[in-house]
């Protein structure tokens, strides 16, 4: 079932597969601004659980009217698709970006979490963001060669200026800078990318440059996986993350990059399978 839920400032666009009388898993993609094909994950995970995915405000078909793209909206975006569905409790799991939208949402509100499953998280906020992008602005610089990281390098800036085929352009060559190396005939293909927008991408990042960093150490009281690759385009940021979940299950997935479950699924679906208690 797919439809518009009202949050402040924006309208996001919902796909719930139900499953009566079971928990509910949010799925968060990455960017902030591109969004993740996460059909692979759904097979799986609707056995035993309801999941909801959306499109984050301002990306794909989730339109907005003046956000501002300040953290507390997209906190409270979570918080309105789950009073809609009336959930007071769910898992959260979340690729890249939406790894670090997991761990600012856990951290505010504990309460309302089950679980937290961060598969290839953002390493975190202020000056960890800075650190991260230049980690990933290195790894896609040495994948793309000379003349693939200066055309990268004009779509950048062309999406700064509000361009959304530009930045659609420019996820297209990072995606393969992403996957080439696992599987060599793999092309990304316009439709792969048709949902990425400039706003988000644009306006988030002061957001999450200012923002205070995450704390480390909290006693949490449900279970948290970390997975990256191994050669996932995080490099010692990561660290970050170990740090601050001292107690979490961490995972390094052999021969696997940023999408792990594309690269290793026998790894990946096993830990899903584990985790999530799926048989």
């Amino acid at each position: 079932m797919q439809l518009l839920i009202k949050s402040i400032s924006a309208e996001l666009f919902t796909t719930i597969y139900p499953n009566e009388n079971e928990e509910t898993i949010f799925l968060l993609h990455g960017g902030p601004g591109v969004p993740m094909d996460f059909s692979p994950l759904i097979e799986q995970l609707t056995v035993k659980y309801q999941i909801i995915v959306f499109d984050q405000r301002g990306t794909g078909r989730s339109p907005v009217d003046s956000a501002t793209y300040s953290i507390d909206e997209y906190l409270e975006d979570i918080g309105a698709i789950a009073q809609h569905f009336g959930i007071t409790r769910f898992h959260l799991f979340g690729h890249s970006w939406g790894g670090l939208y997991a761990q600012i949402y856990a951290e505010k509100y504990p309460e309302r979490v089950s679980s937290l499953f961060l598969s290839s998280p953002s390493s975190g906020t202020g000056e960890i963001w800075k650190e991260t992008e230049n980690e990933v602005m290195c790894f896609n610089k040495e994948h793309s060669g000379f003349w693939g990281w200066s055309k990268m390098g004009v779509k950048s800036l062309l999406g700064l200026f509000g361009s959304d085929k530009a930045y659609q352009s420019l996820f297209k060559q990072v995606l393969e800078n992403y996957i080439k190396g696992f599987d060599p005939s793999f092309s990304a293909t316009d439709a792969m990318v048709e949902n990425v927008r400039a706003e988000p991408i644009n306006k988030t990042r002061p957001h999450l440059l200012k923002f205070p960093l995450l704390k480390n150490g909290m006693a949490y009281r449900f279970p948290i996986m970390i997975a990256y690759g191994q050669y996932d385009i995080y490099g010692k940021s990561k660290l970050y993350v170990k740090k601050r979940f001292p107690n979490a299950t961490f995972v390094e997935y052999e021969k696997s990059g940023h999408i792990a479950w594309m690269q290793n699924k026998v790894e990946f679906f096993g830990s899903l399978v584990s985790f999530y208690h799926l048989r």
